[in-house]
């Protein structure tokens, strides 16, 4: 990369003074609040200003979306929000969304490539639930030659998502998952992957986990995310670097010319509407991009935890709302 593209900068949230760690600590716990999603997905206003992160709330307009940027080059990944289920009922209509979203990815000749959540496949609700509803989709999706990647969410999801992944790599071998830098166990959980030869999106992390399990200083968190890295691009399979830190992705560069490792033996992915000036430098030098596409009407939690992860998000949300005038009307 060059020096332009490794440069990287944490501007404050628009002027506040709230300290960047209070700001994230308030919008994680915001995310978590779902009467304030019921109200924020009712009133208009909120609209346009997730537009930016979420493809739209049907499906048909994240399959334009996924067509746009395939046009431009970039790889993509289909999310179908929504996470907590609390009952049976609902668990399965989530996988029902799922196959339906694959197969319309099929149909339409699109990449066919998604990522899920166990808690909105039944996984608070039983276990056996969810391995029934996800073992669902991993079965359509090795029919459809489709690859399904289970994100992770809090340290408490953490031994019982990872069960459910290598039950389902028995249905389908071609099953991979997400590991958070931010926990300490990572560290054991990337070498047991690496030896099961599965797939591992590696990410900082989103939630707000206890020190005693996880690393809170970001500078911990970067250095173990470059530790885990490293060991993913030398020995991992297929892995895929979930960052928009340009000085993780110089790095990520640096490790790949020493090993001798070709640029398609690995991956950036950076989500949907975070970095795209970052998306489409990688892009132009030759990388591979993937891109994270999230769509549908349960849009609040992810949206939230999308701001807390970078204050610059919360600064671009203002400047919205004072520039645009349909917004100032409302």
């Amino acid at each position: 990369m060059t020096q332009s593209a490794a440069q990287t900068h944490r501007p404050s949230a628009g002027g506040s003074s709230i300290p960047e760690e209070m700001l994230r600590s308030m919008l994680l716990a915001l995310s978590r609040r779902r009467s304030l999603g019921r109200l924020a997905t009712a009133v208009p206003l909120s609209r346009p200003m997730v537009a930016r992160f979420v493809a739209g709330q049907e499906l048909s307009a994240a399959l334009a979306a996924i067509g746009t940027l395939r046009d431009r080059g970039f790889a993509t990944t289909l999310d179908v929000l929504g996470e907590s289920v609390a009952s049976a009922t609902a668990a399965r209509m989530a996988g029902d969304r799922y196959i339906e979203t694959l197969d319309a990815l099929a149909d339409r000749g699109l990449e066919r490539n998604v990522s899920l959540k166990l808690t909105q496949m039944g996984l608070d609700v039983d276990e056996g639930l969810c391995l029934e509803t996800v073992g669902r989709i991993a079965a359509r999706a090795q029919e459809l030659g489709a690859f399904v990647r289970i994100d992770m969410e809090q340290h408490t999801k953490t031994d019982a998502t990872l069960r459910v992944l290598r039950q389902v790599r028995g249905i389908n071998p071609d099953t991979g998952v997400v590991i958070q830098a931010a926990l300490r166990r990572s560290e054991s959980d990337v070498e047991a992957l690496i030896a099961e030869g599965c797939s591992v999106r590696l990410c900082k992390g989103a939630y707000k986990e206890p020190a005693s399990l996880a690393f809170v200083d970001r500078a911990e968190v970067d250095e173990n995310y470059g530790r885990l890295m490293e060991r993913l691009l030398v020995a991992g399979t297929r892995p895929a670097l979930a960052t928009h830190d340009a000085r993780l992705i110089g790095r990520a560069v640096d490790i790949a010319k020493r090993n001798g490792i070709a640029r398609d033996a690995y991956e950036f992915q950076m989500l949907y509407g975070v970095r795209r000036d970052l998306q489409e430098r990688l892009l132009g030098a030759g990388y591979r991009v993937r891109v994270y596409v999230p769509y549908g009407a349960e849009w609040y939690p992810y949206f939230m935890r999308r701001l807390a992860e970078r204050p610059a998000n919360v600064a671009f949300l203002l400047r919205s709302l004072a520039r645009d005038p349909s917004l100032r009307r409302r």
